[in-house]
């Protein structure tokens, strides 16, 4: 089941809107006779892969797959129809698909068909590799995975708004992995003015879709000769953006092949962003800033995952840019705490990951 897992992962940035999935097929004695991952280009389902490399020895086998198998007609056929004819006699999975049109249904198949099936080895594994996908399933909503670059003393920028570069190049490196694993990046428009980044994935692993780039703005101050709207027509672009933005300016964007979208209560309707991107089938959002969208998806209650790459310098000053702005916590109890912490380091930075505790350990 291990061995599912990792194959599961290689498709990272390849199966959206799809689960990652891996397939190991192995005979009693433990020798594996065919392995599989999915990949949406690919069409072909881990468990068909595997059995293809399996052939004839996947007669009495054991399958080991890292999702349960689906049970019904989609861009493929049903996985389970796949296993039974090739007289697999037991199915190992470790976690049931949230998706509703599997959901209990492919055990349930295999189990009809006289299969024996166990479900639970490694769900906890199982679910966080699929933490995105699980998450959209369940919520109707991205998964959302804030990043900050922090100095040591909690500060993103100067007081003059110099921001370039707190973090290393090994951390630099890691964020654009971490771009990689997600669907969609979003930041605010004051960051967008003041940093005229690309947000762009620079990771050089292959996706199956361009990663979306999201602006929060309210009034249209993203200029439309920014990296941002230079680019819109090779890497997409939304912009979020109030009912009573200049047209003029949203004209001038547009123009550039940027996607506009006015929301009745403006880009600080983070909801109705949400649901928005979820209605594109973007399955994850990495908020990369700055200080108040960082605050606003906090104080919302619409972070699930935190990310802070520190940073072993001291910016200083009070009126230095804070990591989170906001209103913040009254109280150290009313704080929001991380769970599941890991800690990692990238050179002489260091990364905290860590989930918020409104999120379920499924997800």
């Amino acid at each position: 089941m291990r061995r599912a897992l990792e194959l599961a992962a290689r498709g990272a940035g390849q199966v959206s809107p799809s689960p990652l999935v891996g397939c190991v097929v192995a005979l009693d004695g433990g020798e594996i006779v065919g392995e599989g991952f999915y990949l949406y280009e690919g069409v072909k389902h881990a468990e068909t892969l595997a059995l293809e490399q399996a052939g004839e020895r996947a007669r009495g086998a054991t399958a080991y797959v890292s999702l349960e198998p689906h049970a019904h007609q989609g861009r493929t056929p049903p996985c389970t129809v796949a296993l039974i004819r090739a007289g697999v006699r037991r199915v190992v999975a470790p976690v049931e698909d949230p998706n509703p049109l599997v959901s209990g249904r492919g055990f349930a198949h295999l189990r009809e068909a006289g299969l024996e099936v166990e479900v639970g080895l490694l769900a906890p594994e199982a679910a966080r590799l699929n933490e995105k996908y699980v998450h959209a399933m369940r919520h109707a909503r991205p998964f959302v995975h804030l990043k900050l670059a922090t100095s040591l003393d909690g500060r993103i920028a100067t007081r003059t708004g110099d921001a370039r570069w707190i973090t290393n190049e090994q951390s630099r490196a890691r964020v654009h992995e971490l771009r990689h694993e997600y669907d969609a990046i979003l930041v605010g428009a004051g960051t967008a003015v003041a940093d005229n980044p690309a947000l762009t994935d620079r990771s050089r692993m292959p996706r199956h879709r361009p990663l979306t780039r999201v602006v929060l703005d309210d009034r249209l101050i993203l200029s439309p000769d920014s990296q941002l709207a230079q680019t819109a027509a090779e890497t997409p672009l939304v912009v979020f953006t109030s009912e009573g933005a200049d047209e003029g300016a949203a004209d001038a964007l547009r123009a550039r092949g940027v996607e506009i979208v006015r929301q009745p209560r403006g880009a600080r309707d983070l909801s109705a962003a949400l649901e928005e991107l979820h209605r594109r089938t973007l399955q994850s959002v990495l908020v990369e800033g700055g200080a108040t969208v960082a605050g606003r998806f906090i104080e919302a209650g619409l972070v699930d995952k935190v990310s802070f790459f520190i940073a072993p310098l001291i910016i200083g000053g009070r009126d230095a840019m804070p990591a989170v702005a906001g209103t913040g916590a009254n109280l150290i109890a009313d704080a929001t705490r991380l769970r599941d912490v890991e800690i990692t380091q990238h050179g002489s930075d260091v990364e905290i990951t860590g989930y918020t505790e409104t999120v379920t350990s499924d997800g």
